[in-house]
Order: C-alpha cells, then sequence, then structure tokens
C-alpha cells in the first residue's frame, strides 16, 4: 500500500548559492528520518538572473561570505566547498534539472549540478558543461541539447520564480513546510541553511498537528 506523504516541504534554491548546497544533507536527513511521510520538492530561484550582472568571484563579498560563513560551515556538516573561480547565470542549470525531472533523474542530475560547482569549479551557465554533467547523472546527451536549446524548460523556471515572489520569498534557501492539506499560502517559512535539530522539530509538530514555531537561521 502506497504510503501518501503527511508533510510537504518546497525549497526554492539556486545552484550559486552555497547555503542552498550545505543544506542538502540536513534535507537527506529529514527524508531519512520520516520516509515517505516526507515530500521535498526543489523549485528553481535564480539571485541574479540575467541581465542582472553575477557577482566578482575575485571580489572581497565573495571572499569574506566564504571565510565568515560558508567554510565554516562547511566544516561542521562534513562537507568540501571550494569558492569557484566563475559566477555563472544558473537559468540553463535550472532547465538542465527540470529536463532531468521529466526523465525520472532530478535526484542525482541535482545533486551533480552542485558538486560541479561547488567541489569542482565548473562553469555551470555553459551548455557543454551541463552536457557532461547530465551524462555523469546517467542523462542522455541529444535530448538535453534540444530543450536546452529551445528553451523548453524556461517557462517551469520562470513559474516557481513567479510563485516566489507571490509569496513573498526573496532570498534563499527558503523552504515552505506544510501539511498536505494545506495551501502554500498557508505553510510555514524557514529562511537560511538551518540545522537538522530546527527543522526537524517543525516537521515534528506539523505531524502532530501542533502549530508549529518559527526558528531562526544558523547564522
Amino acid at each position: 500500500m502506497t504510503v501518501e506523504p503527511q508533510i510537504h516541504i518546497d525549497v526554492w534554491s539556486d545552484y550559486v548559492c552555497p547555503f542552498c548546497y550545505l543544506e542538502v544533507p540536513v534535507l537527506d536527513r529529514l527524508q531519512e528520518a520520516f520516509g515517505p511521510a516526507l515530500q521535498i520538492h526543489w523549485r528553481a530561484f535564480e539571485l541574479r538572473p540575467e541581465p542582472v550582472p553575477t557577482l566578482d568571484p575575485a571580489g572581497d563579498y565573495l571572499k569574506t561570505t566564504w571565510a565568515r560563513s560558508v567554510y565554516p560551515m562547511a566544516e561542521r556538516r562534513g562537507m568540501i566547498l571550494h569558492l569557484p573561480p566563475v559566477q555563472p547565470h544558473s537559468r540553463k542549470a535550472f532547465e538542465a534539472a527540470a529536463h532531468a525531472r521529466d526523465e525520472g533523474k532530478f535526484d542525482p542530475m541535482h545533486r551533480a549540478i552542485f558538486r560541479a560547482f561547488f567541489e569542482e569549479g565548473r562553469n555551470i551557465g555553459q551548455m557543454e558543461i551541463l552536457l557532461e554533467i547530465a551524462a555523469s547523472a546517467g542523462i542522455k546527451e541529444e535530448p538535453l541539447r534540444r530543450a536546452l536549446e529551445t528553451g523548453r524548460y524556461t517557462e517551469p523556471v520562470l513559474e516557481d520564480e513567479r510563485l516566489a515572489q507571490a509569496l513573498g520569498i526573496s532570498a534563499v534557501p527558503t523552504m515552505l513546510l506544510r501539511r498536505r492539506d494545506a495551501a502554500l499560502s498557508d505553510a510555514t517559512a524557514v529562511r537560511g541553511a538551518l540545522a537538522y535539530e530546527q527543522v526537524h522539530a517543525v516537521v515534528e509538530n506539523l505531524l502532530r498537528g501542533e502549530e508549529p514555531f518559527m526558528t531562526a537561521s544558523e547564522e
């Protein structure tokens, strides 16, 4: 018998946001803890969509942010991240992930994009790089190439971003947690790269039918 998810988590993130990648193991632990009672859905949010310029990878802002926040959190969470030498736009990466979702391979592609950028320093804004990443996730090259060239998945990415705007989401990672019968507009929002214990407590309260409490960011 199929178990219906009781709790839904919608996660708005960007592939160029290190704190979004740092939240992946937290959500993995939650999925393991709650099993089929929990459903997690990742959504697109471009921090700097074109024509907004991307950040300077050699600039003081990124160097300071990584030194003060990213590297210490990565060490605490047992992850190895490197400040990438490039700062690409992420639209095509989201489109590639949307294609992978239709292929039933979203999870390996999603993780591979994060790894390629934050562990290998690859330019995930370039089509050829995305095709190589996709191949490592078991996704055929030519269908993905056609999808990226024709913009087949541009609209689903924009739909996620319009929904984020309608819900008042302006930063990532932002997670909306709700019971299965609740609307997204009534969900509990938690923002930032939160510790496992904080998000776990919100999920438990929702499962018990109690009013979830708001938690503060780890930063």
